[in-house]
């Protein structure tokens, strides 16, 4: 199987992170740090898709693309 890329998202906040998949929606992590959230996320997503996989459920491609823009 091939490898996909899934865009995540990382909000900081006062106490931790969390993290979430736009494409798979309902797969979430947090973590005390960025690094730490990204690290549970990647197993999270992981542990989704062998449960969608497992239910039969169609795994949906990676669609969502990150970026950053700067404003002044």
């Amino acid at each position: 199987m091939n490898p996909m890329k899934y865009g995540i998202v990382i909000e900081t906040g006062q106490n931790n992170c969390s993290a979430y998949v736009p494409d798979l929606p309902g797969c979430i992590a947090t973590g005390a740090t960025v690094e730490e959230a990204k690290e549970r996320i990647r197993k999270a997503i992981h542990v989704h898709l062998e449960g969608m996989r497992e239910d039969g459920d169609a795994v949906p491609a990676p669609l969502t693309v990150c970026d950053c823009v700067e404003v002044s």
